[in-house]
Parts: structure tokens; sequence; C-alpha cells
């Protein structure tokens, strides 16, 4: 009996050395954490973000997700890092609008290749985005703003979360559909565009609502407009600019998740069912309600998709306006 015990161990044994030889970046997957990139700082949104997608992965995964941010560069400094990592099995990264939809318009060259050197693995959310007055500007809805901006001679300008991002690249698309004189002001982060929107500095922001929502909700700012195509349930009162009169009018920030070209299918497909489950639980659903984000579901095939799609659309506002970046 024993020997046919031992026979068995040897085999086994023999089974799991053939397996770290043959994929050692699944050998090791147990026994690091995962380096989860993100191309912002601490403290903000997308980070947020992760951190709260990657508590409850986490669980599913048995193994620790630590959050690494590397900002910089609309998010090619971390872009760049992840592309050009080996450690298949231990890390991913936050790819973002910029990321996957606008950098490859905005810069002539970038340090990654956006088809080449990423694999999906799911969306994480999206980030509805909110053409945003102050206090002082008289206008409660899209119409009236319309009449404010026009008499104001075509001196009106919004701000965004800064040059390429999201935010501006929509208020170049809300500035072509409207035929209003708007001049963008960038700033580094929606944060400061909300204080500035908050002070007076300027009127007008197309802004995010895990950056705006509170001010809303506290009457210290408002909304004329929503950009989805749907009203969204945090500011369910206010109506869309499709419902407008911008027919067809979308835009938002999102975010998905991504690893190095190089990483096996094997652990995209179990990350991959570790977010489902991750974007399906209470506490991940209730912190993005919270922030106003609405969260993304789906397949890496539905990721690749829907990237390919908003690419396209963005490449074509980026080459219309002749936006860069370098």
């Amino acid at each position: 009996m024993f020997s046919i015990t031992r026979r068995r161990l040897v085999g086994a044994l023999a089974c799991a050395a053939a397996l770290t030889v043959g994929n050692p970046a699944l050998a090791q997957s147990n026994e690091r954490p995962i380096e989860w990139v993100v191309g912002y700082a601490a403290g903000g949104g997308s980070d947020v973000l992760a951190r709260t997608i990657a508590e409850q992965m986490s669980k599913t995964l048995g193994r620790p997700i630590m959050v690494s941010n590397k900002p910089g560069a609309a998010t090619n400094i971390a872009a760049e890092y992840t592309a050009r990592s080996k450690d298949y099995g231990n890390i991913v990264f936050t790819a973002d609008f910029a990321t996957l939809a606008a950098n490859p318009g905005l810069f002539a060259k970038l340090p990654y290749d956006v088809e080449k050197d990423f694999k999906p693995v799911g969306m994480l959310a999206r980030f509805p985005l909110l053409v945003t007055v102050s206090p002082d500007v008289p206008a409660k809805d899209f119409k009236e703003f319309v009449a404010w901006a026009k008499s104001n001679d075509g001196d009106v300008s919004y701000g965004s979360a800064g040059l390429g991002s999201p935010h501006h690249l929509a208020g170049e698309l809300l500035r072509e559909r409207s035929g209003l004189e708007l001049v963008h002001v960038p700033y580094r982060g929606a944060a400061p565009a909300v204080i500035d929107l908050l002070g007076g500095q300027i009127k007008v922001g197309v802004i995010d609502t895990a950056s705006v929502l509170q001010y809303l909700q506290d009457g210290k700012l408002r909304t004329v407009g929503v950009a989805s195509k749907e009203r969204i349930p945090s500011a369910p009162e206010v109506p869309t600019l499709a419902e407008q009169g911008l027919d067809g009018f979308e835009a938002y920030a999102w975010q998905g998740l991504v690893v190095p070209a190089g990483t096996p299918d094997a652990f995209v497909a179990q990350v991959s069912d570790a977010l489902q489950q991750a974007l399906a639980s209470a506490p991940v659903k209730q912190r993005l309600a919270a922030l106003g984000l609405e969260p993304m579901p789906g397949t890496p095939a539905d990721m690749d998709a829907y990237v390919h799609t908003e690419r396209k659309k963005w490449m074509d506002v980026i080459r219309t306006n002749d936006i860069r970046l370098e």
C-alpha cells in the first residue's frame, strides 16, 4: 500500500513539475501579489475605482492585489511600463479612454502599440459626463445655456480635466454639434476644474460624476445636460443632451482592465471571471453608485469591440479639431 501511495505522489509531483516548466508565470501565480497599475495619482477617481474592485477580486482569486500608481503623460508612463513587463500572470493595468481611444490620435508616437501590446480582460466602469455651470450662470437647461452663451458674444470658456481627456473631447464635440463658440481651458485633473467652477473663475465645465456629484447634490453647482445616452440614476431629473436637441450625443470617460500581450490566456480567463464577480458584488455596486459610476460587465471580446468603436469615434473628433499632444 505504501509503495502505491508513493508512486502516486511521485507521479503528482512530476506532473506539477512539468506544468511549472511549461508555464512558469502560472506556477508562481499564487506566491506573489498581483500588481494593478493605475496611470493616475492615488486618491483620484481612477485609483478609488481600482482599489474598490481589486478588494473584491482578491477574495475570488485568493491572491493579494497591490495597486501601483504611475501617473503622468496621459497614462503613457503606466501604459509603457505594463506593455514592457514580462511579469506575466502577476500584472494588470487600468487602460482607459486616454490609453486606448484618444492617445493613438493625440500623439505622433507612443511608447506602446495599442493594438499589439495588450490583451483585454474586461471593462470596469464608465464615468458619465455632465455639462456643469457655476451658480451665477442663469441657465437651468441646455436651451437656456445656449441662449446665455450666445448672449456673451462667444466669450465662454469651459474647463476640462486636461488636454485630450474625455472631458475635453466631449467639450469639442459639444462645440461642433451646438455651433457655440466655446474656448477650452485645460486643468490638471477634474478636481481643480471643479474648484474654479465653485469659485466662479470659470463658468462652465465638462465634468465627470465622480468629481462633481456631491456639489450638484448640495446645490453648489448645477448641470444643464448629461452626455449619456440615457438619464443617469444619480441625477435622474437632469435630461440628456440628446433629449434637448443634440440627437445621438453620447460621451463618457471609461476604464477597462488589460494585461501585457504575452500573458497566458488561462490567467486572462481567471482574472476576467473574478472581475465579473466583483462588478456584480454588493460592495462594488454600492461604491460605484455613490460615485455616480456605471459598472460595465462583459467578456474580453466585449471590451475589444467597445474599445474599437470608441477609438474610431474619437479619432474622428481629434482629426476634425486638429488636437495634438506632443
